[in-house]
């Protein structure tokens, strides 16, 4: 797949809430193949602490008007600077990086499941295998309402599940209390899962249970995007493996000790 450096235009900066922003960047030119699961690395400028390079998953393309669009959580300084970007700025990118999830044969069933930051390659995701002739549905956790973000984008393209872990809204608990994950599950063809590596291990391990096929996007330190650094070795069943060119997205069977 091919990579890109540029400096994008920031066309749109929407705040969502007080933890997370939207960003669009547009490209002059015509935008590569893009697929679900993949991401940029961002350049942090004006940041004396932020030498490193951001990592950032592709919450959907815009093609029409060559736009990344990027779900923006703030963090730590670095992802603060980039919230903080306007209309009219430049934004150094690295794209699009990594593999991407798998699309199942047309009529599967697939089961989306994000947390937190997590929920953003689902969008794109959801698109892509409803495009391919697969049902898919979203099951979205996050710690309360307030930070459930944008449900109606999702709910244009498949059935929206929630959970909240304090009760504000859908049913109480985390992802793997709801039904879709447990009684449910025998439905789906296939489990995608993003967020905090707790809630995907729990994640996996239900798929696993019931031998249903299991993606995970990681979301390790990924700073130069082509496996230089090695900041980002995960330990699959093959050895280690940069998260940057070999993922993020693994199928758990090929990772140990999960």
């Amino acid at each position: 797949m091919s990579k890109k450096v540029e400096l994008l235009t920031v066309t749109k900066n929407r705040r969502i809430n007080d933890e997370y922003v939207i960003i669009h960047a547009a490209s002059q030119d015509k935008l590569p193949s893009i697929y679900p699961g993949q991401f940029v690395d961002i350049k942090v400028e004006n940041g004396p602490n932020t030498f490193l390079r951001r990592p950032i998953s592709i919450h959907e393309v815009n093609e029409s008007k060559n736009e990344i669009i990027l779900l923006i959580q703030e963090v730590g300084e670095g992802s603060r600077l980039i919230a903080k970007l306007s209309e009219g700025d430049s934004i150094d990118m690295i794209y699009p990086l990594g593999n991407s999830f798998t699309i199942p044969a047309k009529g599967s069933k697939a089961l989306l499941v994000g947390g937190g930051v997590g929920v953003a390659p689902m969008l794109i995701l959801g698109r892509i295998l409803k495009d391919n002739g697969v049902e898919p549905f979203f099951l979205l956790g996050a710690r309360n309402n307030k930070i459930l973000m944008e449900l109606d984008n999702y709910e244009k393209i498949a059935e929206v599940a929630v959970t909240t872990e304090d009760g504000s809204q859908g049913i109480k608990g985390f992802v793997t209390d709801h039904p879709l994950m447990n009684e449910d599950l025998n439905q789906m063809n296939i489990v995608y899962t993003c967020g905090p590596d707790p809630m995907m291990r729990a994640v996996a391990a239900k798929a696993k249970n019931k031998d249903i096929k299991c993606e995970v996007s990681l979301e390790n330190l990924m700073a130069c995007g082509i496996g230089a650094c090695l900041c980002c070795v995960v330990d699959t069943k093959e050895g280690h493996k940069c998260t940057c060119t070999e993922g993020p997205v693994f199928d758990i069977k090929d990772l140990k000790e999960w």
